[in-house]
């Protein structure tokens, strides 16, 4: 909102036109020539801003030219044609966002498989699926082991191959028919105490689904406190199974 205000400030004193030494009628208000290169300055800043949270530019999946941008603001200013139509413009920034949705895609999907095969060679790694589920077990557990229709209270950590966070939980209790496969698969058969790491290809995990980059290889750390919590049982009931981990059920890219 606060940009907006501004936005529409500097437009209204755009509009206004003045000079520092022109005499004006009384009640007329004058914009001296600093304050017009201040005001210029702050509306480009606001345009920049504007395009860096786009989409387009959101996690340098496009990158933008800058000089061409300001050329166009320049051709604008000066009335000149735009090199595309208004539809065009919008079919060429869908078409490239595609493009480099598959090719993040792509990269993703290499780079999971490669990590995948590397850590499966390691004497630690339990690997289900053909490799597309694997687990380390980092700490072993005496209680009740976690059976397919339960529902288990754990402490977890979600993270992308790079190490950073995407979903974390101190207490959670996850409904294991609507979380994702991978995670299913790695929890079932784990004791209250034990705590494992696993790791999860995109084809047991959200593929080219949710809002995560497409293709991505997910890690867990998870800890099991209850291997069949109820709902009574959490100290905290904000929480039930996040939407970070839940199945998907649509394409929602």
């Amino acid at each position: 909102m606060k940009s907006k205000k501004y936005l529409l400030l500097a437009c209204a004193l755009f509009m206004t036109q003045a000079a520092p030494c022109q005499e004006s009628p009384p009640g007329e208000l004058v914009i001296h020539h600093d304050e017009i290169e201040k005001l210029s300055r702050a509306f480009g800043h606001l345009i920049g801003k504007n395009l860096i949270q786009q989409d387009l530019e959101k996690n340098g999946k496009v990158k933008l030219d800058l000089a061409q941008v300001i050329k166009g603001l320049q051709e604008a200013a000066d009335g000149k044609e735009s090199p595309m139509t208004e539809n065009e413009c919008v079919e060429a920034i869908v078409a490239a966002k595609e493009l480099a949705f598959e090719q993040e895609s792509k990269e993703n999907l290499e780079k999971a498989e490669t990590f995948l095969k590397k850590n499966a060679a390691d004497a630690e790694i339990v690997s289900i699926e053909n490799g597309k589920v694997q687990y380390r077990i980092e700490k072993t557990g005496a209680g009740e082991a976690i059976q397919s229709h339960f529902s288990p209270l754990v402490h977890y950590k979600g993270q992308f191959l790079d190490g950073s966070t995407f979903s974390d939980a101190n207490e959670e209790v996850l409904f294991l028919d609507e979380i994702i496969t991978g995670l299913r698969l790695g929890l079932i058969g784990m004791k209250e105490g034990e705590k494992r790491t696993i790791y999860i290809h995109p084809d047991f995990a959200y593929k080219m689904h949710h809002n995560l980059p497409p293709n991505s290889l997910l890690t867990f750390e998870i800890e099991v406190v209850q291997a069949n919590a109820s709902y009574d049982s959490l100290s905290s009931k904000e929480n039930i199974h996040p939407m970070e981990i839940a199945e998907p059920k649509t394409d929602i890219r």
